[in-house]
């Protein structure tokens, strides 16, 4: 296992220092530390002035935008503490390999004052430094939890005060008739599979996003963040989840 992980990117490491995991090591551009304030105040760990090519070289991207930390492995959480809440508010993602969707759903998320994101083990994304590129910073602050099986953790966590949501492209009930003010799982399923069949049978309710254009349908990440901010907003103000 490794000892410690990239995160690059100029939001994405800046949100690693005001975050939960020890930043080791920060490297940046002679440019990037003229460009960012922040960069200038950073006290622990001293910044490294690097040239360009050696922050290419060591990210394998020129994506990395002048700044790269060197951070203790990402921590993640227990997908059942999660759901012990009162009204908890989770993303489930029913194998979205694509780390940027990932990364996207994780920066809506934590906008949206969910209480995490669960995936699966396998066929799913896990955080990575494109993820936490992706995310502007996100995953530093969202939980996120990773479980063996999807389908029996939803069985696991479904009560009267749990319920669990299934983000649908068209025949669900629309967002905004549908009740999301308690305990709600929602689940989106990889773009052009949907839901898998086990996945699928644990719902209790299937949610659309009404569609008025002429395309079929929404990428995750951006219905993820259609469908948790709906529930946000069917929320009081400051309240639980």
């Amino acid at each position: 296992m490794s000892t410690r992980e990239q995160v690059y990117g100029r939001r994405a490491v800046r949100e690693a220092l005001r975050g939960r995991r020890e930043v080791l090591e920060l490297w940046a551009t002679e440019r990037a530390v003229k460009a960012e304030e922040w960069l200038r105040a950073v006290d622990r760990p001293k910044v490294q002035v690097k040239l360009d090519r050696e922050l290419t070289e060591s990210v394998g991207t020129r994506d990395h935008q002048g700044v790269l930390a060197w951070c203790e492995p990402f921590k993640y959480a227990d997908a059942h503490e999660l759901a012990s809440g009162e009204r908890p508010l989770i993303a489930c993602l029913d194998q979205v390999s694509d780390p940027r969707n990932l990364g996207a759903v994780a920066r809506s998320a934590e906008g949206a004052g969910a209480t995490g994101i669960v995936v699966p083990a396998h066929g799913s994304a896990l955080v990575t430094p494109v993820v936490c590129r992706s995310s502007a910073g996100a995953v530093e602050h969202l939980p996120i939890a990773v479980v063996t099986n999807l389908a029996r953790y939803l069985e696991e966590i479904k009560s009267g005060a749990m319920w669990i949501a299934g983000a649908a492209g068209e025949n669900g009930t629309p967002m905004w008739q549908a009740d999301l003010t308690g305990g709600l799982a929602f689940v989106f399923g990889a773009e052009g599979k949907g839901l898998r069949p086990l996945v699928r049978r644990t719902c209790d309710l299937f949610v659309a996003i009404p569609q008025l254009g002429r395309i079929e349908s929404l990428n995750v990440s951006v219905a993820a963040a259609v469908l948790l901010y709906e529930a946000r907003r069917q929320r009081p103000v400051g309240g639980s989840g």
